[in-house]
């Protein structure tokens, strides 16, 4: 008798060997638990742990690069101060002379040199002072057309990281070339390339940093971006008062791009979510099990990720090894036509449009008002973005408190009522002090609005199409920043009713949004389409 036959038949086998991992006695792959991102966060990894917050601060560093070459227009494109020749007073100059366009040619000169800025070397003075406002509405119009590139680009080929990754190469090149510029064509021409890569910048930006974020922390996350960009104005102001010179500020605001790209970026991770949609399984699995080693928590083995579609309908079969019945997850992918072509993301994208666009104007419009007060114009950009933290720190507290539908609308006419009342007090011509109020509590108000914006347009889109989406949106507000300046040159009480009816229509557009507190990221179409349904979206 073999040693086999003689074994009492009650006692297993430890020689037999076990059934291989993942299958079940009849040979089948078991079903494991299939979550998609939001929920995986929520149980296994956690929602703002010590990963999220690392690569939160690193992907947020990037808003502060996009004040950089966005806001060194108004350093570098300023007019100087300038004084009488020596004997040249009384003859052709006159020191109580309210412009340089009343003096004799050669009776005066620059206070600092021709290189201090554009105006002062290119001559944008008199007849030519209109090249100033050209050269900042194409900007933002490069920035427009790059909003709209670079949300498909970081949907589709390039990711988020790789966008990012990009935008930072151009910014670094375009922003170092511009100080190399001989004459105003070819400034005109690089500042158009800067704006058209500086418009990819925030929005991949806040995309990246925001979709690792879990449901309930992802809101006042989103709202502390804007930090970021405030800080960035702010620390420009101290670059600026250093380099005085244009050519060199325009190199100094355009070497951290450079830093930030060599040192910061490979520390970046790529959102899981892009991942998922585009199939890389595996590559979302390790970001996820990354994200919950660093928190300090566990990942079982046999949780796997899911786009939401699958995780409702439980149609696919996955194996141990992270991969489906096929092998491979085949890229969900998505652009703005879709976003048309679906009836609820269709009404959206054209109310985060329309609301992009008038917070812009009155954003951009009102900030070039508390420019022209004729005060110390470094000091006063330093407070303009000082001003506009406590906007943001106040909307982040009530955001999760009171929803982000309420708070976009109550902002906005907060704006709006601001402007109203101050074009009532230009009109009259009395209490300047109180219309400068106004302003400040105008920009106050929409600041709010304007951080707001970025993370209700990415609660209101599935992952498929949310950067395109956003691009959208991002386009309208250039479109925006386009307009402002041309609404402030209207002047006397004009410029604050168009702001204060741009404030109330954004309020009333607002009302046709649906509220996103607490609701999930969707990752398709039809994710969002069965939550709809099953009323998991209001």
């Amino acid at each position: 008798m073999t040693e086999a036959a003689s074994r009492d038949p009650d006692v297993p086998d430890l020689q037999t060997p076990f059934l291989p991992r993942g299958k079940d006695a009849d040979g089948d792959y078991r079903k494991h638990e299939k979550l998609c991102i939001d929920d995986m966060l929520q149980k296994y990894c956690g929602e703002f742990g010590f990963w999220q917050l690392r690569h939160f601060i690193l992907a947020s560093l990037a808003w502060a690069l996009e004040a950089f070459h966005t806001m060194v227009m108004i350093f570098a494109d300023r007019e100087p101060g300038w004084r009488c020749l020596d004997g040249a007073a009384g003859s052709g100059c006159y020191p109580e002379a309210k412009s340089v366009c009343e003096l004799e040619p050669g009776s005066w000169e620059w206070i600092g040199g021709p290189g201090t800025s554009t105006v002062a070397e290119f001559g944008l003075v008199c007849g030519q002072k209109y090249k100033v406002g050209l050269v900042q509405a194409l900007f933002f119009g490069g920035c427009m057309i790059g909003a709209g590139v670079f949300g498909h680009l970081s949907d589709s080929r390039l990711g988020r990281k790789g966008s990012l990754i990009v935008v930072c190469i151009l910014n670094g090149i375009f922003g170092c070339l511009t100080a190399l510029s001989p004459g105003y064509r070819t400034y005109v021409l690089l500042r158009v390339l800067t704006g058209f890569s500086t418009g990819g910048a925030g929005l991949c930006s806040f995309v990246l940093s925001t979709e690792p974020i879990g449901p309930t922390k992802r809101g006042i996350a989103g709202m502390s971006t804007f930090y970021f960009f405030s800080g960035g104005i702010a620390v420009l102001s101290g670059i600026a008062y250093i380099f005085q010179s244009w050519r060199n500020l325009y190199i100094a605001s355009s070497i951290p791009s450079v830093i930030f790209l060599a040192i910061l970026c490979p520390f970046v991770s790529e959102s899981p979510r892009w991942c998922l949609i585009r199939g890389k399984l595996s590559k979302a699995m390790k970001i996820m099990t990354n994200v919950a080693k660093s928190n300090g928590k566990h990942l079982p083995d046999g949780v796997i990720l899911a786009l939401d579609d699958d995780v409702n309908n439980h149609e696919s079969k996955v194996r141990s090894d992270g991969k489906t019945d096929s092998g491979s997850k085949e890229a969900v992918t998505g652009s703005v036509v879709d976003v048309v072509r679906f009836p609820v993301t269709r009404v959206r994208l054209f109310l985060a449009v329309a609301i992009n666009f008038t917070c812009s104007v009155v954003y951009y419009g009102l900030s070039l008002n508390v420019v022209n007060l004729g005060t110390n114009l470094y000091l006063s950009v330093l407070l303009n973005a000082v001003a506009e933290l406590p906007a943001y720190f106040l909307t982040a507290i009530l955001l999760d408190r009171f929803g982000r539908k309420p708070l976009a609308i109550g902002t906005q006419w907060f704006s709006g009522l601001f402007c109203v009342i101050g074009c009532l007090f230009k009109w009259f011509g009395t209490l300047e002090v109180v219309q400068m109020i106004c302003g400040v509590l105008g920009i106050f108000g929409m600041a709010g609005t304007y951080n707001l914006l970025f993370i209700y347009t990415v609660e209101l889109f599935p992952t498929v199409v949310r950067n395109a989406a956003l691009g959208c949106a991002t386009q309208a507000a250039q479109m925006g920043a386009i307009l402002s300046p041309f609404v402030v040159v209207l002047g006397g009480g004009l410029p604050f009713a168009v702001f204060g009816a741009c404030g109330i229509l954004g309020g009333v557009l607002a009302y046709g949004l649906p509220e996103t507190l607490n609701k999930p990221l969707y990752d398709t179409m039809t994710g969002m389409e069965d939550g709809e349904r099953e009323g998991t979206v209001v």
